[in-house]
């Protein structure tokens, strides 16, 4: 029986782009006592791999905590699968703005000792007595209310590209540590005031209305789904969105656009850029705002240092790495006096500069076609290699790269080389090279661009 995966994150992205169908990303969460996590684990797995459903999922004696994507056409029979459990009927299902084919690429389930750390003893308080849910009308009504103190419960990285006008964001890397802080400050306030809270899916509210409930707090109200179920009601109730900027989200996008508002600097030159990155050495990978002119010049890395290293020989980097936590392991969360332009804390609300505002449907009615993949990347000469498994690609020719690290990136193909040789069209088949300004990976597709 099948308990884990069988397919590379590189394999499972070609077997979506060969099959070509719409996937959804979706989140929920549910509270509940669940006697046998890991029973409850492998049974969400054989169901769920069975319909190609992927995702990062926590479950725990306290309930299940899931981001994932999901054929379109698998929908309802993925729903059916929760109301197996009477704790998942009638689940709400928080749909992302924009869905991306690619935005998990493993079906990932974790048993953990909670489905969010927070640091509580949950045994002095009743997890259950939460704060009153509001629906986004509602949320927008009480934020106009001058008895109203709105606090987001998300981190630094994610409050700093957006949220709500007038909220209390804490500058803390984790939800344990934001709860004492809004304690403290808010102790003035328990009887008077009317205490507003949200994040990302309604997840952590869920928990910190129950605490602040039995901390004293007499008016406690969250954001019924959060910001992703706020965003959706937003655009089809046509109604204003007190949500600026962008929402944060954990898979490889690293944000959703709510409103054309950039409220961020690039961290490295403080253009204004609402754009996370991974520093692209592997033994760094700190989380930063990174412009696409940054990204080119320092080649996704957040320090000199980072991008002298990636040119280092592949061993000498791993000698570097040696006894190290690196890699996948570690997760930085921007925090580092290399970034000049770092903020957190006390958020302005005003924009620095408005997006370009891009067709959600805009992958559908841009016609392309997969015809390779990436093999290797030569760092001082900035050379990518693809293998050609389909079609024909010549000089002149408009392509994109795309990839979990790399994003989308277009370019034309001004210079190409099939199997070491100068060349102006390569055939499948061929192993072909050509500059870029930026590095690629192995999990990276080659496209090219029809129209």
């Amino acid at each position: 029986m099948q308990l884990y995966n069988t397919l590379s994150a590189e394999e499972r992205a070609r077997l979506i782009d060969e099959a070509g169908k719409q996937r959804l990303t979706l989140s929920f969460y549910a509270y509940a006592k669940i006697s046998d996590p890991k029973k409850f684990r492998d049974e969400l797995f054989i169901a769920w791999n069975a319909l190609d459903a992927l995702g990062r999922i926590y479950v725990a004696h306290e309930g299940i905590n899931a981001q994932m994507s999901i054929p379109a056409e698998n929908l309802e029979a993925f729903r059916e699968t929760l109301e197996v459990y009477d704790f998942m009927k009638g689940i709400r299902l928080n749909e992302a703005v924009e869905h991306d084919d690619h935005s998990f690429l493993k079906l990932t389930i974790k048993v953990r000792n909670k489905i969010v750390a927070d640091g509580l003893n949950d045994e002095t308080f009743d997890v259950t007595n939460k704060g009153i849910h509001l629906k986004a009308k509602e949320f927008n009504t009480l934020l106009e209310d001058p008895n109203t103190i709105v606090v987001d419960f998300r981190n630094h990285y994610e409050s700093e590209v957006g949220h709500f006008k007038g909220a209390i964001t804490p500058d803390v890397e984790t939800f344990r540590e934001s709860l004492p802080i809004i304690n403290d400050k808010l102790q003035d306030f328990k009887e008077d005031k009317n205490l507003l809270m949200y994040c990302t899916g309604g997840i952590r509210c869920e928990k910190a209305s129950a605490y602040f409930k039995h901390q004293g707090f007499k008016n406690v109200f969250q954001l019924e789904g959060g910001i992703i179920e706020y965003a959706r009601q937003v655009k089809e109730e046509n109604i204003e969105s007190k949500f600026i900027g962008k929402n944060f989200v954990f898979d490889h996008r690293l944000g959703e656009r709510i409103t054309d508002d950039i409220v961020s600097q690039c961290h490295q030159c403080g253009k204004p850029c609402d754009n996370h990155t991974n520093c692209f050495n592997d033994a760094c990978h700190l989380l930063f705002i990174q412009c696409d002119e940054c990204k080119a010049a320092m080649e996704n890395c957040c320090s000199p240092k980072c991008l002298e290293t990636i040119h280092l020989p592949l061993e000498e980097q791993a000698k570097l790495r040696k006894g190290l936590q690196v890699g996948n392991k570690i997760f930085r969360k921007g925090k580092s006096d290399d970034l000049k332009f770092k903020k957190s804390g006390e958020l302005l609300d005003k924009p620095l500069a408005k997006a370009v505002t891009k067709n959600i449907r805009q992958k559908i009615s841009v016609k392309k076609m997969l015809i390779g993949k990436a093999e290797h990347y030569y760092p001082k000469s900035k050379v990518a290699q693809f293998l050609l498994g389909d079609g024909e690609v010549s000089v002149g020719d408009k392509i994109l790269i795309s990839g979990p690290t790399t994003g989308e990136q277009e370019m034309v193909l001004n210079e190409l080389f099939a199997n070491g040789n100068a060349c102006e069209t390569a055939k499948a088949g061929d192993q072909i090279t050509f500059p870029l300004p930026f590095r690629v990976r192995l999990s990276d597709k080659l496209l090219k661009i029809l129209n």
